[in-house]
């Protein structure tokens, strides 16, 4: 799988702790990786990272910290680093505006410069956000050539984090012996193990735990969603490359759903309903933070030049999200690495390259 490039690596995970990171955390363990996790301790209990007790080296540091994360980094010496510590949501943004930004902007400076010093060090990832795009509202899907933008702090903070990563790839990964840097933006993430605050389908499992209504602020709103493991595996293919030396990838790159993971919010919830029938939702009253309305993306870049493509339609994805939290509410059951070895069976059945050779 991935061609056995991640075997044996050693991989540092930012953001090991946090609802992503955890799942790429489990799924380069099973790669044979030597993952180590830099990150703040988790903040939501449950939480996916302690439920998998994977035998993983961690670090909890903040990213604003320069001194700190250098001399952590360095101390590390990894072979290539996936960078996902961030602050991840959006209304929150507009609470903490100055701590999303140092974190999202600043906080990626630092990682990047910590690793100009390191002589191992092959390649990085930079994961933003399909947010970082300067949204028009217009029907058809962003592509990596279009503006960076952003209304809101998060949003905004996202697009600035592209910016410092093109900077530093720029002004001090150019030589032929320097790593590779490429930056990857996928949809709205669904699958269990999130408990984060401000999100529909966390929010959606606390309201049936509490037997309390559940209110929506944007119905209508339509987004692109998919089952993390589909961006990760996009992650992992182009880590791939940038592990083999591809240097044409270090860029750029989207990572979403095909066409029909396009949908409004109510679409997802009347789709979670066949499976979880018994609970109920309303539209919340008042005035809300702008957020937008209509966000798709155009991931044909990495569909043509990496040979990814998503393995679950959106039906299955919502399906394997509610499988997820049914098994752990019901039998406190982890089913995690049962469905990343599904995912990557079907993948294999369905021929992706990215999966071809040797099983998790």
């Amino acid at each position: 799988m991935f061609k056995g490039v991640y075997g044996g690596r050693k991989i540092l995970v930012t953001g090991h702790t946090g609802f992503k990171g955890s799942w790429l955390s489990l799924w380069l363990s099973a790669l044979g990786a030597d993952v180590v996790g830099l990150s703040l301790p988790p903040t939501t209990d449950p939480n996916h990272w302690n439920l998998l007790k994977l035998n993983v080296e961690s670090y909890f540091a903040d990213i604003r910290d320069e001194v700190s994360i250098r001399n952590k980094i360095h101390a590390i010496n990894p072979d290539m680093i996936f960078h996902l510590a961030a602050q991840p949501l959006v209304r929150r943004s507009y609470q903490e505006p100055l701590e999303t930004w140092s974190t999202n902007v600043m906080g990626t400076a630092n990682i990047l410069n910590a690793a100009r010093d390191l002589d191992s060090l092959k390649a990085v990832v930079v994961v933003t956000t399909d947010k970082c795009y300067e949204n028009k509202e217009w029907a058809w899907g962003y592509r990596e050539i279009d503006p960076l933008g952003g209304h809101d702090p998060y949003s905004a903070s996202k697009g600035g984090s592209e910016l410092v990563a093109a900077s530093f790839r720029n002004s001090f990964f150019n030589l032929p012996t320097s790593a590779l840097i490429a930056s990857a933006r996928a949809g709205n993430v669904i699958g269990g193990g999130d408990w984060s605050e401000d999100r529909l389908i966390p929010d959606l499992i606390r309201s049936i735990e509490s037997n309390n209504a559940l209110y929506i602020r944007s119905p209508n709103a339509t987004r692109p969603w998919q089952h993390v493991l589909e961006c990760l595996s996009g992650y992992l293919a182009l880590g791939q490359q940038l592990l083999q030396g591809n240097e044409s990838c270090a860029e750029a790159w989207n990572f979403g759903p095909e066409r029909d993971g396009n949908r409004q919010v109510k679409e997802v919830l009347q789709t979670i309903k066949k499976h979880i029938p018994g609970f109920q939702w309303s539209q919340s009253e008042g005035l809300q933070p702008h957020e937008a309305q209509l966000l798709h993306l155009d991931s044909g870049k990495a569909r043509e030049n990496l040979s990814w493509k998503p393995v679950w339609s959106f039906e299955e994805g919502i399906e394997a999200t509610v499988n997820w939290y049914k098994a752990w509410l019901d039998r406190k059951e982890l089913i995690s690495k049962a469905q990343l070895k599904a995912y990557c069976e079907l993948a294999r059945t369905r021929g992706l390259q990215w999966v071809s050779g040797a099983s998790i």
